[in-house]
């Protein structure tokens, strides 16, 4: 279930700042066409508010019970932090509803997507869905850090999960796998964000490392 390689907090608030305007303002060959909802704070009739932007519709993100995602201490005293918790933790939920789903051009993951960043969802999505893959079980998200940029406009958001519970189901065959014996279950993420004019901070890329928990 894991990404790719770690990048370094400096480099991410970088990243965020310089792709947030690219899906603001253009430089990229994809068109808006090309990914229904990325970068896009307005999404369908289906939607719910969120303490993130009250202002702001968010989508509904649902998740079946036989898929357990949960989040440990997702709070902070600070209402800008915070936020970012918010919509970092419904940008997760949505990109596990959308390999449930089976729908690699999820409108619900695009909203809490740059369009760059959602090219880089799509394609973690498609390690599933390319393989008839679904998800089932309990993935723990915990320890989760938000680091601000001095203008708040760009955050780093980093947390673990804890894979050991969690496996996958081929939809054809029924057949259940989880990680290879020896593997370390526990993934530790780096979620570059950025602040969308609307008010809602969204994934401009994600980092992983494995075994990378701080302990």
């Amino acid at each position: 279930m894991a990404r790719r390689a770690l990048t370094t907090t400096a480099t991410a608030f970088a990243t965020a700042a310089a792709l947030l305007l690219t899906a603001c303002g253009g430089g990229d060959d994809a068109s808006s066409d090309d990914i229904k909802g990325a970068g896009d704070s307005s999404p369908g009739p289906t939607a719910s508010k969120t303490s993130a932007a009250p202002a702001v519709k968010r989508p509904v993100i649902k998740l079946p019970s036989s898929f357990q995602l949960t989040f440990e201490n997702w709070t902070s005293s600070d209402p800008v932090k915070q936020a970012v918790l918010d919509d970092g933790k419904e940008q997760l939920r949505a990109g596990y509803e959308a390999i449930i789903e089976n729908d690699p051009d999820s409108k619900n993951r695009a909203f809490y997507d740059t369009k760059n960043g959602f090219l880089q969802s799509r394609q973690w999505i498609k390690t599933y869905t390319d393989k008839n893959l679904t998800v089932i079980g309990k993935l723990p998200v915990f320890d989760p850090k938000v680091t601000l940029s001095k203008d708040k406009a760009a955050a780093s958001l980093s947390y673990c999960t804890d894979e050991s519970k969690a496996s996958t189901r081929n939809r054809r065959t029924g057949e259940v796998k989880g990680n290879p014996a020896g593997t370390d279950p526990e993934v530790f993420y780096v979620i570059s964000m950025g602040k969308s004019p609307q008010g809602v901070w969204q994934a401009v890329s994600a980092r992983s490392e494995r075994g990378g928990c701080p302990q």
